[in-house]
């Protein structure tokens, strides 16, 4: 990376790496350029479902100003940045994802009993401004090119201003301030539109790809003393190729990791004998993510033990998916499956009640030790998309057409768990699908990866035959 001695700002205390500039490089850095066209692009194909959003969110809100931050760079260590994301409500009511201005904002003005929305962002630096060389956060020597105000304008299908034209006042409702809104920006995402679902059934489609990255790569994974790395480089390698990045850190956990459910150090080996749990999803540019987990046995084939576990998740993840329906209550899905659960570990003898005690409100819960998480959330922009809707929204809320929501039932026996008999421990297993509800009932959007153990074994099996 290149150093950040870019300026001697008069006002800038922070000067001990700083080189000033020679007059004749400020007396000649402006000029000798090209002239740039402004090229303005078709509306992008995002650009009518962003409108339609706002149109619905402008109803919710009559005379209220709204105020939707893109937000901005997030330091990582010094004068380092992570990777800028806009905030998800921004993208879903803009329309634009991995190419967004940091700092911009949408603003809501009302205008009678709607709202006219204006898109305030950063206007391009001429070459002979001082932040086209200075500024190397923003500068386009550094970072390269912004977009015109105009282009902006025409490709988002929206008005567009400077920044420096906006001014807030203390009427302003604002995402992440206010709370109301905050929940209505969330909610508006609970029914994906086709624009949406298209971009979910993408992602899971380079996802797949993704997983079959890594299955390929076994030997290799294997054969390093930190494979759970290469799992996820491997996995890192499809997101950046064919999307915008993964849309949460990916989990490459193996033998007792796969035991922690957010396991992201990944700097263990993949050892044969062991189970691999890989939960991972692909962003792409347009910032729809997919989010699904496959447990891979190392070796290519489970043992007596490993498949009775697995083939128990997969009971809980098929009876979740056969139960749902438009109509039925959210957490119903999560009851469903820890029927299944709770049934399976009172048969294996590792509970100290019934089935049915364990499946009491109340007093039960035993069989929780073994899966603490819940089954489904929904998925869009954000992993777990829709987060700040409100709870009867959401997990008391019904399901109806148009919702995307994960299936993830698992088994987590941890190395150190007593109250299991020892061939259990260290087994860790999850199974993760991405479920479209449509009016006919569920469609699962990555059913193309393989699922029962027969199926895993022989993708396995497949990928090293195929190396040769």
């Amino acid at each position: 990376m290149s150093d950040t001695t870019d300026t001697t700002a008069a006002d800038d205390t922070n000067t001990n790496r700083r080189q000033p500039f020679p007059q004749g490089f400020l007396d000649t850095i402006g000029t000798g350029w090209a002239e740039r066209a402004d090229e303005i692009p078709d509306p992008r194909e995002a650009a009518p479902y962003a409108a339609a959003r706002r149109q619905a969110l402008s109803a919710r809100f009559p005379g209220q100003r709204l105020v939707i931050p893109a937000g901005g760079f997030a330091q990582r260590s010094n004068d380092t940045d992570f990777p800028f994301r806009a905030h998800s409500a921004f993208a879903h009511l803009t329309g634009w994802g991995a190419d967004a201005v940091p700092d911009s904002l949408l603003v809501f003005e009302p205008d009678g009993d709607a709202h006219a929305a204006t898109l305030f962002l950063r206007d391009r630096a001429t070459r002979d401004m001082p932040e086209f060389y200075r500024d190397a956060s923003i500068g386009e020597f550094w970072v390269g090119p912004r977009p015109s105000l105009d282009a902006v304008a025409h490709d988002l299908g929206i008005a567009t201003k400077d920044i420096g034209e906006f001014a807030a006042t203390d009427r302003d409702l604002v995402v992440g301030r206010h709370d109301e809104l905050t929940s209505a920006v969330s909610e508006l995402r609970l029914e994906k539109d086709d624009f949406e679902v298209r971009q979910l059934q993408l992602a899971v489609d380079v996802t797949a790809k993704g997983f079959d990255d890594i299955v390929r790569e076994l030997p290799r994974i294997i054969a390093h003393e930190r494979g759970e790395r290469i799992v996820e480089g491997v996995f890192h390698l499809r997101a950046r190729s064919d999307g915008n990045w993964e849309g949460y850190d990916t989990i490459a956990a193996s033998g007792p990791h796969a035991c922690y459910l957010h396991w992201t150090r990944n700097d263990g080996a993949v050892v044969p004998g062991d189970l691999m749990l890989v939960d991972a999803g692909v962003e792409l540019d347009s910032l729809y993510t997919a989010d699904i987990t496959r447990t891979i046995p190392v070796s290519g084939t489970f043992t007596p033990i490993q498949r009775t576990v697995y083939e128990a998740v997969r009971e809980a993840a098929d009876a979740a998916f056969a139960a749902a329906r438009p109509g039925m209550k959210f957490r119903d899905l999560h009851d469903t499956a820890m029927r299944v659960i709770a049934a399976r570990t009172a048969e294996w003898g590792l509970l100290p009640v019934t089935a049915e005690e364990a499946l009491d409100a109340d007093k039960g819960g035993q069989q929780r030790r073994y899966m603490v998480h819940g089954t489904s959330h929904h998925l869009g922009l954000d992993v777990h998309d829709c987060a700040q809707a409100r709870r009867e929204m959401y997990y008391d809320g019904v399901v109806t057409p148009g919702m995307v929501f994960t299936i993830e039932p698992g088994l987590y026996f941890q190395i150190d768990d007593e109250t299991v008999p020892a061939e259990y421990r260290g087994i860790g297993v999850r199974i993760e699908d991405d479920i479209l509800m449509t009016a006919d009932g569920p469609v699962n959007l990555s059913a193309a990866l393989p699922r029962t153990a027969d199926e895993i074994e022989a993708w396995v099996s497949g990928a090293q035959s195929s190396r040769g």
